[in-house]
């Protein structure tokens, strides 16, 4: 079995990963806030409004993240046995309602000049600060990509998300400088804020999605499922399995099953055969709490869920 330090000191490493990839997300959100606005004042184009207000929805999302992800790690206590990782679905849900405001409002102001088309000034600096816009972004996407691998994080994963969506914003609000400010095509600029207004409400509900699964204690995947029930049977011991359930709750995974034995092996020897599935689980996934129910062979409960 997996020494109790050993998995501390795991999930210990986890939180600092996320605790600075939350704190990243807010340095570099504050920093394209203050580029942006300069940019926007001085070209007036409706599709770096997009590009700014969706930065200033970063900036709150991350921030709500921030508080989400110093609150999700905290030990389990006395009155949260299972620790507090849902903090990052409920930061989650935040986030997709905040981000479907700040779409709502880009697209009514895009609409609105798409009626009244007007021209845009100074667009080589509006791109220039989109390149470095995009620079920044890039390399903070790195960083949360790498997080996110390592801890499964849903808040991570949704900032990394919407910081995803801006490079590919920025490259379009990028085409519609160019187009509007070169080629006088100035169509190009409301309508590249209407495509990322409708991007954005994508990203809502791509986020949604994932932070109600965890607040709905979905189950894992069917790849790890099956997974985590051929790394069960390998064990030469066990006759069979039954009623596992599993989820996920912020950095801690929950993985519990009957497992059938040898009807006639004494208490301590199934416990130790428990213990050895257990250590095996573990080590493919380190970050798992495993509650194993011995069951005598061929002994299946009035259950909702058998593998035979």
């Amino acid at each position: 079995m997996t020494p109790p330090a050993e998995k501390n000191q795991q999930k210990e490493y986890f939180a600092r990963l996320m605790m600075r990839a939350a704190k990243a997300a807010v340095v570099v959100a504050f920093t394209l806030i203050l580029i942006k606005s300069w940019a926007y004042h001085v070209s007036g184009a409706v599709s770096l409004l997009g590009s700014l207000l969706d930065s200033l929805m970063d900036i709150l999302a991350s921030l709500i993240n921030l508080v989400a992800v110093r609150f999700s790690i905290v030990p389990a206590d006395d009155d949260h046995r299972f620790g507090h990782g849902k903090a990052e679905a409920i930061a989650g849900l935040v986030q997709a309602m905040v981000i479907f405001l700040a779409a709502l409002f880009l697209l009514l102001e895009s609409g609105q000049k798409l009626i009244n088309p007007a021209p845009v000034t100074q667009a080589d600096t509006g791109i220039i600060i989109l390149v470095i816009s995009t620079i920044l972004t890039g390399v903070l996407v790195a960083y949360q990509r790498y997080a996110v691998n390592k801890t499964a994080s849903v808040a991570i994963s949704a900032d990394r998300l919407h910081y995803t969506g801006d490079i590919l914003m920025n490259l379009g609000v990028i085409v519609a400088l160019v187009l509007s400010g070169y080629m006088q095509l100035y169509y190009a600029d409301p309508v590249v804020g209407i495509l990322v207004g409708s991007f954005l409400l994508y990203n809502v509900w791509l986020i949604g999605r994932n932070s109600i699964d965890m607040l709905m204690d979905r189950e894992m995947e069917e790849g790890d499922k099956a997974k985590i029930l051929t790394i069960i049977r390998s064990h030469s011991a066990v006759r069979g399995i039954h009623d596992m359930k599993t989820r996920k709750s912020g950095l801690n995974l929950f993985i519990q099953f009957h497992l059938e034995m040898n009807g006639d092996i004494s208490l301590s020897e199934a416990h130790h055969i428990s213990d050895d599935v257990e250590a095996h689980i573990i080590a493919e996934y380190p970050a798992a709490e495993v509650l194993i129910h011995a069951d005598p062979e061929g002994y299946i409960e009035d259950i909702s869920f058998s593998e035979q």
